[in-house]
């Protein structure tokens, strides 16, 4: 009987290690708090909390959006000046197991770039994030007004999208 008991809690730990290492990044993430800066056209910024309640950090590498042409995992960083200068961040958005990682004005955000129409404040956005395993995560934030971090924009350069 005692073996018994032993066999069967070995495999219940089997068990729930497996599925630890089988669960997508996407399924252990979370979104609170997520707002967009409204804007007549250009570019404009997602942010909000994410919140990771998994085993194993998450990744975010990329996202889309329905509303602009291309989405990008943006930084600001001070340059040589002091000044603030907004770049895509080299190797995404880690959110640390048991954690949260905070997209910020003046911080890193999700960047909507060529918007195909304004986003007006109230209406709401869609940005899809995507995981370093595939997994996708869409989120929907409400547009509201924000005058912005007054940040200079450093594209990337092109090999940076090879």
């Amino acid at each position: 009987m005692r073996r018994a008991a032993v066999l069967l809690i070995a495999l219940a730990v089997a068990g729930c290690t497996r599925s630890h290492q089988e669960e997508k990044m996407a399924e252990a993430v979370s979104v609170r708090d997520q707002w967009a800066s409204a804007a007549e056209s250009g570019m404009t910024a997602v942010f909000g909390m994410f919140e990771n309640s998994g085993h194993h950090d998450a990744h975010v590498v990329s996202a889309t959006s329905q509303a602009a042409g291309m989405v990008e995992l943006h930084e600001v960083v001070p340059d040589s000046t002091g000044a603030k200068t907004m770049r895509p961040k080299d190797g995404g958005f880690t959110i640390p197991a048991g954690g949260s990682h905070e997209l910020v004005p003046g911080g890193d955000h999700l960047m909507l770039m060529d918007l195909k129409a304004p986003l007006q404040p109230g209406a709401d956005v869609t940005v899809t994030v995507v995981f370093e395993d595939g997994s996708t995560l869409p989120v929907t934030a409400q547009v509201r007004d924000f005058a912005g971090g007054n940040e200079n924009y450093q594209p990337a350069a092109p090999h940076d999208h090879g």
